[in-house]
């Protein structure tokens, strides 16, 4: 039995060390050939490896690249031609060819010098040409990057009427100049990070130097090399990792596609993260007032904008008590109801053969099923998905003795009130079915406590140590201006908000970085 253990360990031990091994980083060899071999070691039936040799002076080198990530007109005028042009010279050395390509030529705007295969790996896979010379233990990574991107396009879930058209597309370089265009100034500041143990996913926080807290950037940092994944695909794979509360209803992370409302988020002291291949921006810290805000409130007359505001936050309410409301008032409280409403639902409720709770439940779920039928489907189909659930509910289900016609009235306010914020769907959707139950067991009592527990979660969460409900608990006079209300851009503009300052803020105002 002993012995059986020992081996056991010893096993165990020596997989760990194989990992260790395996996983320690290689160097690179002043041998072509012996490079070559531990890219095939690497790449054994890969497709896309692309090599090609050539002689210049008295060297060997060494070109290789990813297929279909760099650009082919790219690699023939400016990397190959110069070195063609350079083969003439029938007396150039390797440490005079390595010289040539560290101190006496730009032949890529980016240019790096690799030592290790880890590096190597993973310039390669970003779009780099590498250029190994023989008898040199160094390798060169030439920018080439060529590959196929979504073209930048309206912003498809935070539409506009006025202002800017574009949107985030997926590569991460991209966006920063979007972001760059929009802000000329050297306190702008692109820190890259890399996440993913496989994907090795680029990353970059953005922030204004003179605008943020030093505390709230060493958080944020801290947070990001806590993600112990192997892939990173899209931002909603760091999200959990910035969140305070990940099984919270609501989330404590904003997100946006669009350039200028993350520009504006930076100029309050925020940090935005952008992630390689996501057209999505994460924003923290972040207010659960914002889920109110548009980009159109900043164009329109500062009253139109607060009465739009207004409206949204009746429509989140709405959007989850109403429901429940309804079920309660008619099950337990029908006196509240004026008598010819109390007949008319009274006569479409006696045929059905379901208890009200039952039925608002029953509704509520085909309507999901349908919103999500119709966004998975090919657009043509969504389309008539959506008017044939309208026929099924609005006409035959009523016609049927299935659902009641007020009931029908019902989901579709609370539909349109939903919709109105987009943001917040997640966490009204399961509100509804919450209060539904409740109303139908407890009566408006019920639903008036849930209300307020609802309303206790969102005070009692906080956003890397800000208050998420702020400012309007705990008050802060100077943010309400652009919270429920707004006062326009001139008014607001001239207080120089910092979201560290807020009331209730934890962050110290650190300005040095």
């Amino acid at each position: 039995m002993f012995e059986d253990f020992k081996r056991k360990i010893e096993y165990a031990l020596g997989k760990q060390n194989k990992k260790e091994e395996t996983s320690s980083s290689i160097p690179i060899s002043s041998s072509i050939t012996e490079n070559m071999i531990r890219l095939r070691e690497q790449f054994p039936h890969s497709a896309d490896l692309n090599k090609r040799e050539m002689e210049i002076g008295n060297s060997r080198i060494l070109l290789v690249s990813c297929e279909g990530m760099i650009n082919s007109q790219i690699l023939a005028l400016s990397i190959v031609k110069p070195l063609s042009e350079l083969s003439r010279n029938k007396n150039l050395s390797s440490g005079e060819l390595r010289d040539f390509f560290m101190n006496k030529s730009i032949l890529s705007v980016e240019q790096r010098e690799i030592f290790e295969f880890d590096t190597l790996f993973t310039a390669m896979m970003a779009g780099f040409v590498i250029i190994f010379i023989e008898g040199e233990q160094i390798a060169f990574a030439l920018a080439a990057h060529g590959f196929q991107f979504r073209s930048i396009s309206e912003p498809s879930n935070e539409a506009n009427e006025l202002g800017p058209k574009e949107a985030f597309t997926e590569p991460l370089r991209i966006n920063l100049s979007m972001v760059r265009r929009r802000i000329k100034s050297p306190k702008l500041q692109f820190e890259l990070m890399s996440v993913g143990k496989q994907s090795k996913t680029d990353l970059c926080l953005i922030y204004l130097s003179d605008k943020t807290s030093a505390q709230l950037i060493r958080e944020v940092r801290k947070k990001l090399t806590k993600i112990n994944l192997d892939v990173v695909l899209d931002s909603s794979y760091v999200r959990p990792y910035l969140e305070n509360h990940p099984l919270s209803l609501f989330s404590s992370v904003g997100n946006t596609e669009r350039p200028d409302v993350l520009c504006g988020k930076i100029n309050e002291g925020r940090i935005a993260i952008l992630v390689d291949g996501s057209p999505y921006a994460l924003i923290v810290p972040y207010l659960f007032s914002e889920n109110f805000k548009s980009f159109d409130d900043y164009a329109r007359r500062p009253y139109f904008s607060t009465f739009v505001r207004i409206l949204k936050y009746i429509s989140f309410y709405l959007s989850f008590i109403l429901p429940g409301a309804y079920v309660g008032i008619t099950t337990f409280h029908p006196e509240l109801l004026p008598h010819s409403l109390l007949l008319t639902v009274a006569s479409s409720e006696e045929i059905i053969p379901f208890s009200l709770m039952v039925e608002a439940l029953f509704i509520y779920l085909i309507f999901e099923i349908m919103r999500e039928a119709g966004i998975r489907l090919p657009s043509a189909v969504g389309h008539t998905i959506g008017i044939v659930g309208a026929l099924v509910i609005g006409d035959a289900a009523v016609n049927a003795g299935l659902i009641g016609a007020p009931m029908v009235i019902v989901v579709a306010i609370t539909a349109i009130c939903a919709f109105s914020i987009p943001q917040l769907y997640e966490p009204t959707t399961m509100l509804r079915f919450v209060f539904i139950i409740i109303g139908g067991l407890s009566g408006l009592y019920g639903v008036a406590l849930a209300t307020a527990l609802v309303c206790g979660i969102i005070c009692s969460m906080n956003s890397l140590h800000i208050p998420m409900s702020a400012p309007i608990s705990p008050v802060d006079a100077r943010w309400m201006s652009d919270s429920i209300l707004f006062a326009g851009v001139r008014k607001n503009s001239d207080k120089k908000l910092k979201i560290q300052n807020i009331n209730g803020s934890e962050i110290k105002d650190e300005e040095e970085i």
